[in-house]
């Protein structure tokens, strides 16, 4: 019997029996509450209210605008639809990197205030500190490694990184001091897949690969993205399970057809 059935309520201890049996975790994102009631139905593992709202939501280019009130917002609107999966929420850019006290702030509104499960913090050991202080407050914290798009000025563009030796020595020591400081999981992002491989197997901690290869303990996706909804973003680790940008427009056409003609509403539909 696989851990994912027996279970009614996804923890972050589940998460690690996952790996421990080599069953692997499955992760989407979510926003709003109708979303993350159908993703929760389905038996996802972990749903992540993802800074990247700031890009699907919103509109913006980057994840960088999104506020931490934002973030807030998206979150308690999933979790109100949530029953089994685990719920994690971005710490937002410029809500932890200043200090270590307006971490644990950040991370304490967005857990008291959404009713979230745990955060997820971008970087390595510059934020040793951040890390530290959120998990004093008994709140779980997941890494995020590789592409980190808090960063992506610096880096200056979405390609995959690490490819270099020395910057895959350096993730691959990060990654392993994530763990050390105490985070209960790690997403790895958009980098080669035999290093995602090596940090999945020289960790005792889940991680969860998006643009990382199947050597991973998950995988994680922008719903809207997988679904199709989004069609201008095409990187090599999508599959679009859905064309619901086509399906969703189609509709949408039928039904200025259907209201011009005066199809819509017929005798059945009014009171």
């Amino acid at each position: 019997m696989s851990v994912h059935k027996e279970i009614k309520k996804v923890t972050t201890h589940v998460l690690q029996e996952m790996k421990q049996r080599g069953e692997k975790i499955s992760m989407l994102t979510a926003y709003d509450y109708t979303m993350a009631k159908i993703i929760d139905n389905s038996g996802i593992d972990v749903i992540l209210v993802g800074d990247s709202a700031s890009n699907v939501m919103a509109g913006h280019e980057t994840t960088l605008p999104i506020t931490l009130d934002q973030m807030i917002y998206h979150a308690s609107s999933v979790i109100r639809a949530i029953d089994r999966a685990l719920v994690v929420v971005d710490l937002p850019f410029g809500a932890y990197q200043a200090n270590s006290k307006e971490a644990l702030n950040s991370a304490i509104r967005i857990m008291k205030e959404s009713g979230a499960h745990a955060v997820k913090l971008e970087g390595g050991r510059e934020i040793k500190e951040s890390i530290e202080r959120i998990l004093t407050a008994g709140i779980p914290v997941m890494g995020h490694l590789g592409l980190t798009p808090q960063s992506i000025y610096k880096f200056g563009t979405y390609t995959v990184r690490a490819k270099e030796a020395d910057e895959a020595e350096r993730l691959i020591e990060d990654a392993k001091l994530l763990e050390q400081f105490g985070c209960f999981a790690l997403v790895l992002e958009k980098i080669p897949a035999d290093l995602a491989e090596k940090v999945s197997k020289n960790l005792h901690i889940p991680v969860i690969g998006i643009g990382a290869g199947g050597g991973v303990d998950g995988q994680v996706l922008v719903t809207h993205d997988m679904l199709g909804m989004t069609h201008e973003f095409n990187p090599r680790f999508l599959r679009r399970y859905l064309n619901l940008y086509e399906s969703m427009g189609n509709a949408f056409k039928q039904y200025i057809k259907d209201v011009k003609s005066k199809d819509f509403p017929n005798e059945k539909e009014q009171y």
